[in-house]
C-alpha cells in the first residue's frame, strides 16, 4: 500500500525490500583540523565573525596564487592509510568548473582522476556484532566552499528567501572527500550498514586527530547515492544524491526515506531523476534540489597553478606508524579491562558512549557505574532531543567528575540507587552536583538503627503470614518485607541493613 509521508509518495520500507535491492554509494566530506586553510595561510578556526578569514588567495583575487598545505597532504595520507588504500605515488589536483555560489574563484580545486588515496576498505560491526566490509573508491584532497546565509524565508533555504548573504570563512578550509564504492548485499540493513558505516569513520578520524569531526558544524558532511535495482535484474538503477546530510540518524533515516520514495516511483511505472535531494531534518523527507551532473559536465582540467604532489615511500611509512590503535581493536582492550560482556558492550558501542565511559573511569568510577549512569536517564533525554549523548552531556555541562561524585554517594553509604536516581535526574535539571542536589532534596539513608529496628518490627508485626514463611526458611520472602521498610521509612532506609535485620530478628541470619 501506497502511503504520503511528505510532498512525494513512498512504499513502507517492508513493501520497497519485497521488489527492489538498494544500492548505496556514500561519499563523506571531512574538513581536517589543520590551523591554516588548504591554499593559503588564513587561519580555520570556527564561528569567527563572517569574513574575517579571508585573504586574496581563498577570495579568489586575480594574480593570488595558492601553496599547498602540507599538514593537510599528511593528514591525507595517514587517512588514506587508515582505510587501507593504496597511496599515489605521484598526483595532481585539478579545477572543477561549477557555478558554486559561495566559491568566489568560481570554481573548486580538488582531485578527479589522480587521487591521493584509492582503493582500500573499512570494516564495519553492525548492531548484532556481525560485519560488513565497504570498499573504498578512493580518498581525495580538494577545498571546502564557502556558506550561504538566506535571510527571509521560513525554512533557510534560497526558496522565498528575500535576500542572501555569504561567508567566505569556509572557503579554502581543507576537505577530504572519502568516495565507497557501490554498496551491495545490505538488504534490509542498508539503513543500518549506512549508518555504522559513518559512525566507524567519525570514530576513526578522531582517533587520528585529523579533524574534530562535528557533524553538527558542518566539519563531517555525508551525501547520501542511492538506487534501487528490481529483484530480477543485474543493472543499478538511477541515483539520486541526498546532500550534507549531518547527524548519524539522519543518515540512517534518509537511506530509509530514499528506499520507500524510489520503490514508489519505480513501482508506479515512473522512472528515477538523476538529482540532488535536499534533507529536511525536521519532517524526515528529501526534496528535490538540482539535476545531477555527471563528472563531464564539470570540466575537469589539472591546476596549473600547483605542483604535483609526489610523496616519497619512505615519509608514506613514517607516516604510517603515527596511526593510532584501530577503534575496533580499542574497543576489545577496553571491553576486556572493564569486564564487559559482549551485549553490554556493544550497547555502549552503539550508544556513542566508548570514550565517556572511558573518560569516566579514569576519572575514578568503575566501569559498571559509568556504563550504568551514562546509558539511563541521560541516554533517555539524549534520544528525546535526537542527538548523541555525548553531545548532550555536554551541551547542559554534565561531567565524568558528576559520575565519579555519584558512585562516591553510594558506596559511602550515603545514598541508596533510587536516591542515587532522584540525584542524577536533579543534576540533569541542571539543579548542581549530585551532593548538591542530595542536600537539597534531603536525599540521604537514615543512619539510626534504632529507627531502623522500629520500622523493621511494625512491618513484620502487620505481616504475620510473610514472616513465618521466613522463619520456616522460605528467606526469598523478605523482598516483600524490605519494600514495606522502604515505604516506611520514606525510601530513607538501607535496605541490605533493613535484609540483615529482618533475618536476625526471624532467626534466619
Amino acid at each position: 500500500m501506497t502511503t504520503t509521508t511528505g510532498p512525494e509518495p513512498t512504499l513502507s520500507f517492508d513493501e520497497a525490500l519485497a521488489s527492489f535491492d538498494p544500492v548505496m554509494g556514500l561519499e563523506v566530506h571531512v574538513e581536517l583540523g589543520t590551523n591554516t586553510k588548504m591554499f593559503c595561510g588564513c587561519p580555520t578556526a570556527f564561528g569567527a565573525e563572517p569574513n574575517t578569514q579571508t585573504c586574496p588567495v581563498c577570495l579568489g583575487l586575480p594574480g593570488a596564487l595558492p601553496v599547498v598545505n602540507a599538514v593537510a597532504v599528511e593528514s591525507a595520507i595517514r587517512i588514506g592509510l587508515a582505510l587501507n588504500c593504496s597511496i599515489a605515488e605521484w598526483c595532481r589536483f585539478a579545477r572543477k568548473n561549477y557555478f558554486y555560489p559561495d566559491m568566489p574563484k568560481n570554481f573548486q580545486t580538488s582531485q578527479y582522476d589522480e587521487p591521493i588515496a584509492f582503493d582500500g576498505y573499512l570494516d564495519v560491526e553492525l548492531e548484532d556484532g556481525s560485519t560488513y566490509r565497504v570498499q573504498i573508491e578512493r580518498a581525495h584532497m580538494e577545498e571546502d566552499t564557502g556558506k550561504s546565509l538566506h535571510v527571509g524565508g521560513s525554512t533557510g533555504r534560497i526558496h522565498g528567501a528575500t535576500h542572501s548573504l555569504v561567508d567566505y570563512n569556509r572557503a579554502g578550509i581543507p576537505l577530504i572527500e572519502i568516495v565507497t564504492k557501490p554498496m551491495t548485499g545490505a538488504g534490509e540493513r542498508a539503513p543500518e550498514v549506512a549508518k555504522a558505516y559513518v559512525a566507524t569513520l567519525r570514530d576513526l578520524l578522531k582517533a587520528m586527530d585529523v579533524s574534530d569531526v562535528k557533524m553538527e558544524q558542518g566539519s563531517m558532511r555525508c551525501d547520501v547515492n542511492l538506487s534501487l535495482m528490481r529483484k530480477d535484474a543485474d543493472v543499478f538503477g538511477t541515483r539520486t544524491e541526498t546532500k550534507n546530510v549531518n547527524s548519524l540518524r539522519s543518515v540512517e533515516r534518509a537511506v530509509r526515506y530514499e528506499i520507500g520514495r524510489h520503490a514508489a516511483v519505480l513501482s508506479s511505472g515512473g522512472s528515477i531523476t538523476q538529482e540532488t535531494r535536499h534533507w529536511h531534518e525536521d519532517t524526515g523527507i528529501t526534496t528535490s534540489g538540482r539535476v545531477k551532473s555527471d563528472a563531464e559536465d564539470y570540466r575537469y582540467f589539472p591546476e596549473p597553478d600547483l605542483v604535483p604532489v609526489a610523496p616519497s615511500r619512505e615519509s608514506v611509512e613514517a607516516l604510517r606508524g603515527t596511526l593510532p590503535e584501530p577503534p575496533a581493536e580499542r574497543r576489545k582492550r577496553l571491553q576486556a579491562a572493564w569486564g564487559f560482556a559482549d551485549l553490554e558492550m556493544r550497547d555502549v558501542v552503539n550508544a556513542g558512549l566508548v570514550e565517556l565511559v572511558e573518560e569516566t573511569v579514569a576519572a575514578g568510577a568503575s566501569p559498571a557505574a559509568a556504563r550504568k549512569w551514562w546509558s539511563g536517564e541521560v541516554a533517555r533525554r539524549a534520544n528525546g532531543e535526537g542527538v548523541d549523548v555525548p553531545s548532550y552531556a555536554a551541551r547542559i555541562g554534565v561531567t565524568p567528575a558528576h559520575v565519579v561524585e555519584l558512585e562516591s554517594l553510594v558506596t559511602s553509604g550515603r545514598l541508596n540507587d533510587s536516591m542515587a536516581r532522584q540525584a542524577w535526574e536533579g543534576v540533569l535539571d541542571g539543579e548542581g552536583t549530585p551532593t548538591a542536589v542530595a542536600d537539597a532534596r534531603g536525599l540521604e539513608l537514615v543512619q539510626d538503627t534504632g529507627a531502623l529496628e522500629a520500622a523493621v518490627d511494625t512491618v513484620i508485626a502487620a505481616n504475620p503470614d510473610v514472616a513465618d514463611k521466613i522463619r520456616d526458611g522460605k528467606v526469598q520472602a523478605v523482598g516483600a518485607l524490605i519494600g514495606q521498610v522502604m515505604r516506611e521509612m520514606k525510601g530513607h532506609a538501607d535496605a541490605a541493613a533493613a535484609r540483615q535485620i529482618i533475618l536476625e530478628k526471624l532467626g534466619q541470619a
